[in-house]
């Protein structure tokens, strides 16, 4: 007898166990986490950096820390610079300087950015691209984006239409 209710009772945890699952897997398709914080920071006395943060993957799995960041200078409301910074994660391809960031919006429009390290970068897996022509042009729907890898060769990394918001949000800061 007592066996038979050990029994019933393994099967009701199990049958738990899988709804819990089943339904937490349910939430994981139809929901999207979405932490969109733009952070400000002085830099220095005068100077404020609006930034937003990212780990997104291209088109192989690797992840991509992308960071968009406005210098500001705050007491003439003049913007010094607005640049996206890519760094790839550990097995990430190393880039090539100096090469134009390629943007694809949802229309085919393609719109290049120019590198910042023109020389060197800081470390193999990291590019930096001007953005401060190109942000007011971007729409706010998906993109992808071609980090160059040197002749007509690229990694596609998908921005989500959040993260582009979220790109025009640090856009529009003063």
């Amino acid at each position: 007898m007592l066996s038979r209710i050990f029994k019933t009772f393994l099967w009701l945890l199990l049958l738990g166990m899988i709804t819990v699952y089943i339904f937490l897997g349910l939430a994981s398709f139809t929901s999207q986490q979405v932490i969109a914080v733009v952070v400000q920071l002085e830099e220095a006395p005068g100077e404020i950096l609006y930034r937003s943060q990212q780990k997104l993957n291209d088109e192989l799995g690797n992840y991509w820390q992308v960071v968009l960041f406005k210098r500001v200078h705050s007491n003439t409301n003049t913007v010094s610079s607005i640049n996206l910074r890519l760094i790839g994660f550990p097995g990430s391809q190393e880039l090539p300087h100096p090469l134009p960031l390629k943007i694809i919006t949802q229309t085919n429009e393609v719109l290049t950015a120019p590198d910042i390290f023109v020389e060197e970068a800081p470390a193999p897996t990291i590019g930096q691209y001007d953005f401060k022509d190109i942000l007011p042009q971007l729409p706010t729907q998906e993109l992808l984006i071609g980090i160059p890898l040197g002749a007509e060769r690229f990694i596609n990394i998908s921005i989500p239409q959040y993260v582009v918001q979220e790109w025009q949000e640090v856009a529009f800061k003063h």
